[in-house]
């Protein structure tokens, strides 16, 4: 049997170096010059401008202007579409956002977590057009938003430290928690009765309810919510809202993992939340 070692031989070093430079595009830091991608990558300015220069012809970068930065190019996007399209988990969560959208005449999403990022993968807008704002490929910080607590379900206390380890919890309202600790305890409230809801929490003009969507081992996989433009949602409208995205994350479950409705969910309780 191969150890890890000697799968090296297998690995293309140029490649490699090229979606390590993809990398160093994040959101906060957009424009790269060849130079800055040399220093942090440890890779002569010639290497790192002929990587730039395949990219560029296959679309993966863009040069700025006449600047000597670089951007992100569509390609990246094309590819990152095409992902989500492939996804199993959009190809049955989109039918069941558009049945709870036309149900409820509000926007619906389906997110995963990405490490302390919550994504948002596939989307359907109900009939208000006013808050249309998450879109696909959305990021959110996970310790913020209730998406967040509803997929660190599951998480014990020394994993969230781990996650968090040398992290700031950013404080986004005074809903935010900025303590693992904190964080540890509304994780575990919204996993106890099944479903999380924040009522201007994150966004003071926002509120969501949001319920976990479980795998083949009962693991948290994906979160369905809908959005409600305001800061508060109607009381009398918060148990039939809870219900409707349950429902929905109970019937992605089943369909992901082929189980009667009656096993997905093992916390039937549906307790009124208005905080």
């Amino acid at each position: 049997m191969m150890d890890d070692t000697s799968n090296d031989r297998y690995q293309v070093p140029a490649l490699q170096r090229g979606m390590q430079l993809l990398g160093q595009f994040t959101r906060d830091e957009r424009e790269l010059t060849g130079a800055e991608l040399s220093r942090r990558l440890g890779v002569p300015r010639a290497s790192v401008f002929r990587l730039l220069q395949t990219l560029e012809q296959m679309g993966f970068v863009e040069r700025v202007g006449d600047s000597a930065n670089y951007k992100l190019g569509v390609a990246v996007l094309r590819l990152g579409f095409e992902y989500l399209a492939s996804m199993e988990l959009t190809e049955h969560g989109r039918p069941i956002l558009d049945a709870l959208s036309a149900a409820t005449g509000l926007s619906a999403h389906l997110a995963v977590r990405d490490g302390r990022e919550v994504v948002v993968v596939a989307k359907s807008t109900g009939r208000s057009v006013q808050f249309n704002s998450i879109q696909v490929g959305a990021r959110l910080p996970a310790h913020a938003t209730v998406l967040g607590r509803v997929l660190l379900g599951g998480q014990t206390l020394d994993q969230l430290h781990a996650l968090y380890e040398g992290v700031a919890l950013v404080a986004s309202s005074a809903h935010t928690p900025t303590t693992v600790l904190a964080l540890k305890q509304l994780i575990d409230t919204d996993a106890e009765r099944g479903f999380g809801i924040s009522q201007g929490g994150y966004d003071a003009g926002i509120s969501t309810i949001a319920a976990p969507v479980f795998d083949e081992h009962h693991k948290i996989t994906a979160v369905v919510n809908v959005t409600v433009s305001a800061n508060r949602i109607d009381p009398s409208l918060v148990d039939a809202l809870v219900a409707q995205v349950r429902q929905a994350a109970d019937r992605l479950s089943e369909r992901l993992n082929h189980l009667p409705r009656t096993a997905v969910r093992p916390n039937p309780t549906l307790k009124k939340q208005s905080a």
